[in-house]
């Protein structure tokens, strides 16, 4: 994270989640990457190679994991003024719409 960005968190997440971020199908392979600090191109093609020599082992693994694994959580990374101003914002438009 660069100087001109602000987490409000100030913490990254934590476990094993799925990354629909950079995902292309569910996120599962990017997750992983995410997780172990491999490259997810490396967990992808280990997972192609997997799914060509143990075709039912690792479909039912990967389907199990979409169902458990939640998304990984949105953090804000912007400047903080940005966020301030949102903020601010979303609470002044709250009274009007009640």
């Amino acid at each position: 994270m660069s100087r001109t960005t602000w987490n409000p968190d100030r913490r990254a997440a934590k476990g094993l989640y799925r990354d629909r971020e950079n995902a292309w199908m569910f996120g599962v392979c990017a997750g992983i990457a995410d997780y172990s600090g491999l490259g997810v191109m490396a967990v992808r093609i280990a997972t192609v190679v997997s799914l060509i020599l143990f075709f039912i082992p690792t479909a039912l693994i990967y389907a199990v994991a979409i169902l458990i694994l939640r998304e990984k959580p949105l953090i804000y990374a912007g400047h903080r003024d940005e966020y301030d101003f949102w903020r601010c914002q979303r609470r002044q438009d709250h009274w009007r719409s009640s």
